[in-house]
This record gives C-alpha cells, structure tokens and sequence, in this order.
C-alpha cells in the first residue's frame, strides 16, 4: 500500500487503450484497470455536471475500497452566487454521493478567479457544515496568492478548520511553446498563479500540469518530489494529481513522478506494472 495517494484527472480517457488499459478494453472496464496502477482519481466530471443516482450505484458497486475519489463541487455550487445560499445544495450533493462512503475523500471547491477576500464571509459561513479533512479549496483570485494580510486571512482561516489549500502548478506547461491545438487550449484555460505549497491538514493536495514531453517536467517536478517526500516523512498522506495539456499522457507521468519519488523515499513499492495482454485475459475484457 503507497503512503501518498497518486492518480490523474478522471479513469475514463479512451485514448490510454494501449498504455494505461488493454487495446480491446471496454469503457466498462478502464476503472477497474485504473485502480490496479493508481489509488486515486480528481471528481473533475463532477464539477460540470452532477451524476445520476444511477452512476453513483454503478460506481459503488465498482470503485475499490482503496481508491479516494476526490469529487469537486459542482459548479452551480461553487460558482453560483453567495456561498452561504448554496449550503442546501452543498448538502443535496454530499448526500448523492453518499453510497461512495469513505472513497470520497477530500471533496473539493474550486472558486473562480473572481470570488476574492472582499467574500471571505461567505467562506466561513460555507465551511462550518464541513469537518476538518472533508473539504479541500482551491482559489484562483490574485490577492490570495499576494503575500499580504488577505492571503494570511484566507490561510488563517482554512488552517484553523483543517481544510486543505489545493495547490495547483502550472509552470511546466506554461514553458511550453508548442502551437498544438491542445497545449494552447490548456494554457488558456489554466490559471497561472504562484505557488504555495501549504500543508494545512494530513493531505496536503497538488495539482500539477505537465509539459507534453515528459521529460521537460523533470526540472518543475523536482521540488515537489522533495516536498512530498518530505511531507510523508513527516506522517501525513499527500495526494497528488498529474495532468498534461490533453492528458493523454497523464498516466506515463504519473509513473514518472512515482519513480522518482523512489529514489527519496528508498523503501516506496513502486508501481504495479500493466500487463496488457494478461490483463485482458484476466478481466475478461473481451468476452
């Protein structure tokens, strides 16, 4: 068992047939060949559209007790006005989630760039439902990330409940000048904020988006292989994501970051490795 939590932004990419899954694999089947290589997943589908009870069912019945499913608030949520009008909602979705149990575990809300400290009231009204460790926060606003005392307030506050600050870097793909239609949508989609590697909790939570070629993210990764190590050794349990700009290559960095991490934390298993084709007999993909 991993001491971190690893994973990338959703299980079902069907351009990972023949990395990541077997060539012949069903949709049906790629959460089960996720969780047998990482421990969790970003609710990434959850902020734009919340699922129906029957998904939640099938994802019950399917979602290992291992993996952590890290489900964002939906965007009518988190985006739709004051924060303390939107409590009932908040409940309504924790509560549909509810058949998941412990594998929802940080939920998270993503705030748009324009929700800044002039709503930090709205913040403390929202959370106080939330115990420490069930919640994680990610801001966008420039003044958080400005040094000064409303960035401290918004800290002050998230550290004294428990809840952790998502930190998000998006330096790797910002170095990249590539004029791939992918890349340029993801570098206008991304914020670009500074970064704050803050540990407010037990899980300390990362983002990170990657450069299309794997090995140019070694450079931005390697400070945050010392920081999680770090943060392991110090008896907490990280989760970290690993995007890159169309994700299609996600999971070769995640296994990249994991390797490396290895060579810190020299008694970390690593990875299962995927056996294609004796996966798909084994799954019975085919059948």
């Amino acid at each position: 068992m991993l001491p971190y939590f690893l994973g990338c932004p959703s299980w079902s990419e069907p351009a990972w047939r023949g990395s990541l899954y077997p060539d012949g694999s069903r949709s049906a089947d790629f959460l089960a060949c996720y969780a047998q290589v990482f421990n969790a997943v970003e609710g990434n589908t959850t902020f734009y559209a919340a699922p129906s009870p029957a998904t939640v069912a099938l994802w019950a019945e399917r979602m290992p007790a291992h993996l952590r499913f890290c489900a964002k608030l939906p965007r009518e949520i988190s985006h739709g006005g004051d924060l303390r009008e939107q409590l009932s909602a908040s409940d309504d979705f924790r509560r549909l989630l509810a058949p998941l149990g412990k594998r929802v575990a940080p939920f998270w809300l993503q705030l748009s760039a324009s929700f800044g400290p002039q709503r930090l009231a709205e913040l403390v009204g929202f959370i106080e439902s939330w115990q420490g460790g069930e919640l994680a926060i990610e801001v966008r606003h420039p003044a958080f990330f400005a040094k000064g005392e409303e960035e401290r307030r918004l800290n002050r506050l998230l550290h004294a409940r428990g809840i952790e600050r998502i930190c998000l870097d998006s330096r790797a793909l910002f170095s990249c000048t590539s004029s791939d239609p992918a890349v340029l949508h993801a570098q206008a989609k991304k914020p670009r904020l500074p970064l704050r590697p803050t540990a407010f909790s037990q899980s300390p939570q990362l983002r990170f988006i990657g450069h299309p070629d794997l090995l140019a993210n070694d450079p931005f990764m390697a400070p945050w292989l010392d920081k999680v190590a770090g943060w392991i050794e110090e008896g907490r349990t990280p989760y970290v994501f690993l995007h890159t700009s169309d994700n299609r290559l996600a999971p070769q960095l995640a296994q990249r970051f994991h390797q490396q991490l290895m060579q810190r934390l020299p008694g970390l298993l690593a990875l299962p490795q995927v056996p294609l084709e004796a996966q798909v007999a084994h799954l019975g993909l085919l059948s």
